[in-house]
């Protein structure tokens, strides 16, 4: 078992008995959560266990799943586990992990052509801003976040302010001349 990573650059993570996992590549012990972030960076790592060498990738990625779902950031209905569960045994069983990857690569696929598009209908035009700043709220919502309301820039808020104390000015006459 090489040290480091093989020529096809794939990263090495060695996992010991007592848990740890050592990164081959920096040298240094990571924590699943640098795992995941490893698989969003699209880096291609395989998980061997310290001791046999034995390839134990897709535990260690089952986990990261698991962790995933237990901290609230549930992904997976109850219903599909079931139904991935009752697939276990069943004579279709080796079908399912190829047709889950298709379809989550043409999902992929197709979620990158709706962003593709919703940007490019909102490049330009009067309502563009308005647009962008509505998927920005809608792309929030969905993913659990508040909205990051839109700071306008430094010459919009002095402009704002300047309209502002001139209305302030104008109703403060109306109220001396009503007085006075």
């Amino acid at each position: 078992m090489a040290a480091s990573a093989p020529d096809d650059g794939t990263v090495i993570i060695k996992k010991y008995a007592n848990r740890r996992l050592y990164n081959t590549e920096s040298s240094s012990y990571i924590t699943l959560e640098h795992l995941a972030e490893m698989v969003r960076q699209k880096r291609d790592f395989k998980v061997v266990d310290a001791k046999s060498g034995e390839d134990i990738t897709h535990n260690v990625l089952t986990q990261i799943i698991m962790e995933e779902e237990s901290s609230g950031k549930q992904m997976l209905p109850v219903n599909f586990l079931r139904q991935l569960i009752g697939m276990y045994g069943d004579s279709m069983q080796s079908m399912v992990p190829q047709f889950l990857e298709e379809s989550l690569e043409a999902f992929q696929r197709n979620q990158s052509q709706f962003r593709d598009a919703m940007a490019g209908a909102f490049a330009a035009g009067p309502f563009a801003d308005l647009a962008k700043r509505n998927m920005e709220m809608f792309a929030a919502a969905t993913g659990g976040m508040k909205p990051t309301p839109a700071q306008p820039n430094a010459a919009e808020g002095k402009a704002e302010l300047a309209e502002l104390k001139a209305q302030l000015a104008a109703l403060q006459e109306k109220l001396d001349k009503l007085g006075g």
